[in-house]
């Protein structure tokens, strides 16, 4: 029987890569919706080629231009937020939920509340809405596969046991293109040194997040959320080849490990194909040549975005959301060259310093805070001239 898939974030890499994989077993999948935000060439191509029912754009101004685009195919066109939250009231079996940003949430929450089955790959959806999330997990029975690579591996390596018996969750990091630097030479580097990451290939803002640390202290918090251990159980390693996602090391000591090519169709296969498994065009795991695995201990002074991501955890309420929208900020204001590297951090630990709101009990609410937190950055980098 095919399953019908919808992907809110079809034109970004994630959703190009489930279209792949979906393309490669034609038979197996139908195509429910697809949506993007404002890239109409892209979004109208693909949903003729997967002969989508309904295709969403985000933005309402595009909408004139993406039905001219469908015009004759039998694709719906629809455009707006409305638009996108009814997509996601459609009866598909499985969503991938890779909106980026805030904007992901809402259609998120809508595709949980159906008690679907639904991969995530947007990181807004449990850092700066983690408990409303799983609550409605929850209340829902929906089934929530994660997709990010190191928790995909998480998944994978508790299917044989109990959470009840994880002794630890180790989330591993490739440690990015400054393992090895020291202060100064961080200080000195240039957007284009840091979105050079040396495992994957990624969009410059996720490469700077690696770079400074903070994607795997976002990460942190992602996986507080999907595996109930506590805080104290999640460690982070440096694992520079990225063959090992994560492991997990149950309390009789046996550590189990995910491995694989750093290729997110490999995560994003198991996701799709989850409770079986399907192949996938990704490259085998050759371990006789990569020859070594290397794993050291990351350093809090040089990265000290672990060390605020864990404290934004502990604090809890609008914390991380406030941590999440700080740095988008302060990359943004890097990447333009507007601040120093090491100046991204700085300016994440003076807003969660600076603004501390009411905990937040809804997604109107957790988008008021990260507006806020926004305006919080973006005030502080005037008053400090790097505007």
């Amino acid at each position: 029987m095919q399953r019908s898939i919808s992907i809110f974030g079809a034109t970004g890499s994630v959703g190009s890569s489930t279209l792949d994989l979906i393309a490669r077993s034609p038979d197996e999948f139908t195509v429910a919706a697809l949506t993007a935000h404002s890239d109409v060439v892209a979004l109208a191509r693909i949903a003729i080629a997967h002969n989508a029912r309904l295709a969403v754009i985000g933005d309402e101004s595009r909408y004139a231009e993406l039905k001219a685009a469908l015009s004759g195919s039998g694709v719906e066109a629809a455009a707006g937020p409305d638009a996108l939250l009814g997509a996601a009231d459609l009866d598909a079996d499985w969503t991938m939920a890779s909106i980026v940003g805030c904007a992901g949430l809402a259609p998120t929450l809508a595709a949980i509340r159906h008690g679907r089955t639904v991969a995530l790959a947007n990181k807004e959806s449990l850092v700066s809405a983690g408990a409303l999330m799983m609550d409605a997990v929850t209340a829902s029975g929906a089934t929530l596969l994660p997709v990010d690579s190191e928790h995909n591996a998480i998944f994978q390596c508790l299917a044989s046991g109990r959470i009840e018996d994880v002794a630890r969750i180790i989330l591993t990091a490739s440690g990015g293109p400054f393992r090895t630097a020291t202060i100064e030479e961080m200080r000195a580097v240039t957007p284009a040194q840091a979105v050079k990451h040396p495992n994957w290939s990624m969009g410059a803002k996720i490469s700077v997040d690696s770079a400074t640390m903070m994607n795997k202290g976002l990460e942190l918090i992602e996986a507080y959320h999907l595996f109930p251990v506590g805080l104290d159980r999640l460690e982070i390693i440096v694992h520079p080849q990225s063959v090992i996602h994560s492991m997990v090391e149950y309390r009789d000591r046996s550590t189990l490990a995910q491995l694989g090519s750093p290729d997110m169709r490999v995560p994003i296969a198991h996701a799709l194909a989850w409770p079986q498994r399907m192949a996938s065009p990704c490259e085998p795991l050759n371990l006789a040549k990569i020859g070594r695995l290397d794993f050291e201990a990351p350093d809090p002074v040089r990265f000290p975005a672990l060390a605020l991501a864990r404290a934004a955890i502990e604090a809890g309420g609008a914390r991380p959301a406030i941590l999440n929208a700080a740095n988008e900020v302060a990359v943004a204001a890097f990447l333009e060259g507007r601040i120093g590297f090491l100046e991204i951090a700085t300016i994440v630990e003076e807003i969660l310093t600076r603004y501390s709101p009411a905990p937040p009990t809804s997604i109107d609410e957790i988008g008021a805070v990260d507006r806020e937190a926004r305006e919080h950055a973006i005030s502080l980098l005037k008053v400090a001239r790097i505007d």
